[in-house]
């Protein structure tokens, strides 16, 4: 074996189709041979792992081989797929939440369980429990995770702050589905045809002041973050202060009237629209672009995506910085939620495009938030 390993390490960066490599694999695997897999996966992230820029052929097949064990259904694949990236020189910043979205998607939790008794991350364990909440795993109950889950020593980590059940703003996420050849999702962009905000003639439009700062306009942006960094994303994220309450019927006018760069000539030359949302719609919303990612990327994934979705929906909220999650959600649960959608040319107006707004409970306060992105 060691030397059918050495062989295919040797010949990998020649390869001009790695397919032939994959099958060997799938058959292996096939056979019952998962420890062959994950052999092959850390002889290949030893020679290549390290380097600055991995040849493609050595990312597309440890790809591989790290989907079809965390994908193929029994224990014992768990077991390999976990041995595979912790005993890796291939870790980087999105392998544990990588691995662990794949594994909570394909394997019940009891078979997980072996990721907290086991050889995995502190930071594989902390997005496996996440991933496993937003799944609707009771993981404070769950034999072999309950103990990990609920021990205060990872409370420190950013992910400690999410409770350990979903929310009722969260009710059903939008997941992806994973397979050994590829995976799909959701796209919930744009706003609902429900719930449309008729315009109210002569409006009245209280005075608004922005109030904008970086590090507002950041943790709004938080679940958007992703679309800027690593595809072709951009996004408008401001708030304003209001000189009397804002009503509903109101809030079209308003946006139209703020200035912001997504509505420019919107409303005059082009088609707008508002409708009202409630904040799951919302939040539903911010987690696709979160955990999905935009038009060329991954995304964070579900557990991180989860918390980006949440520092989101605070920010528009308004919620006071380091709140507690429960402080957060029923702030969103006060405030009004609106989606708008606009033909400028702003928007990409492609599949990836986004506009919340969220008017505080006293209706003094209004948040907006517009991303898009194209590929």
């Amino acid at each position: 074996m060691a030397d059918r390993i050495q062989k295919i390490v040797t010949e990998l960066p020649g390869l001009k189709s790695v397919t032939d490599v994959w099958k060997v694999a799938d058959r292996r695997l096939a056979q019952g041979d998962a420890s062959f897999v994950a052999d092959l996966g850390i002889a290949l992230a030893g020679a290549y792992g390290s380097e600055p820029g991995p040849i493609w052929q050595y990312g597309s097949v440890f790809d591989h081989l790290l989907r079809v064990l965390a994908t193929s259904p029994g224990p014992g694949n768990v077991v390999q797929a976990l041995r595979l990236v912790s005993s890796t020189e291939a870790a980087h910043r999105k392998l544990d939440p990588y691995t662990a979205s794949l594994l909570a998607s394909c394997h019940p939790a009891e078979e997980l369980a072996a990721a907290f008794t086991g050889n995995a991350s502190e930071e594989l364990r902390a997005c496996l429990v996440h991933e496993l909440v937003l799944r609707g795993v009771a993981v404070t109950e769950t034999p072999g995770i309950a103990r990990w889950a609920t021990s205060p020593h990872w409370k420190h980590h950013p992910l400690g702050w999410l409770p350990l059940a979903l929310s009722d703003v969260e009710g059903q996420p939008d997941l992806p589905r994973y397979s050994t050849r590829g995976s799909s999702h959701s796209m919930p962009y744009g706003p609902s045809e429900n719930g449309r905000v008729v315009v109210e003639r002569g409006a009245h439009v209280p005075p608004a002041e922005e109030t904008t700062t970086p590090a507002v306009a950041m943790g709004i942006s938080a679940a958007l973050a992703n679309w800027a960094d690593e595809s072709n994303g951009r996004i408008e994220a401001r708030v304003f202060g209001l000189a009397a309450p804002l009503d509903a019927g109101s809030v079209p006018s308003a946006l139209l009237a703020l200035g912001l760069e997504c509505l420019k000539d919107a409303g005059r030359k082009t088609a707008f629209s508002v409708m009202a949302c409630p904040p799951d719609r919302a939040w539903r919303v911010l987690f696709a672009a979160a955990s999905s990612g935009g038009a060329y990327n991954s995304g964070a994934r579900g557990a991180y995506g989860r918390l980006a979705a949440w520092q989101s929906l605070a920010g528009l909220a308004g919620a006071a910085e380091g709140a507690p999650f429960e402080t957060v959600e029923a702030r969103a649960r006060e405030c009004a939620w609106y989606g708008f959608d606009a033909d400028t040319q702003w928007f990409e107006r492609v599949a990836w495009d986004i506009g919340l707004a969220a008017v505080s409970p006293e209706s003094r306060w209004l948040a907006v938030l517009a991303a898009t992105d194209t590929d």
